[in-house]
């Protein structure tokens, strides 16, 4: 299914669904940390918005959105952003970077916008943004991130 820039976002979407749920029983982390996204579009260049609310499992000591959930998602909307471009496989991690700008709380409703600026033959550069209503109804950045994958088939 590559060259999946000339399908039809649904078409696109779908893949992507596929991909998610061939990663998701073999990746325990995020079996556990993000069983609840939903993924609400995909575009064929490599993007894709998901949507996750913040539960209990998701928190720090502080009862704040613990970091390495934010370093998870960055992961997870990275890798579904290779898949967007058409890939059965999105490759391994080479390096992960997670900028927190501000946090979350349980109940709060994270939105998680990703996208690819390149998937070359060896390398994918990918950035993560995740964000949250505030209590005006604006859009507060929580975390933002950027992530490099191997992806050599």
């Amino acid at each position: 299914m590559a060259h999946l820039k000339q399908k039809q976002p649904s078409e696109v979407l779908e893949h992507v669904e596929q991909v998610w749920a061939r990663m998701q029983p073999h990746s325990p982390i995020y079996d556990f940390l993000l069983s609840d996204v939903e993924i609400l579009s995909a575009s064929g260049s490599g993007s894709i918005t998901a949507r996750m609310k913040v539960k209990p499992c998701h928190l720090n000591s502080k009862n704040t959105l613990h970091g390495t959930v934010s370093a998870c998602i960055t992961d997870w909307a990275g890798s579904l952003c290779v898949a967007a471009t058409g890939r059965e496989k999105v490759g391994a991690s080479t390096d992960i970077h997670t900028s927190f700008v501000s946090t979350a709380k349980e109940g709060d409703l994270l939105t998680i916008s990703a996208r690819a600026a390149k998937v070359g033959g060896t390398l994918a550069f990918t950035t993560v943004e995740i964000e949250k209503i505030g209590e005006n109804g604006e859009s507060i950045v929580v975390t933002t991130g950027s992530h490099t994958k191997y992806v050599k088939q």
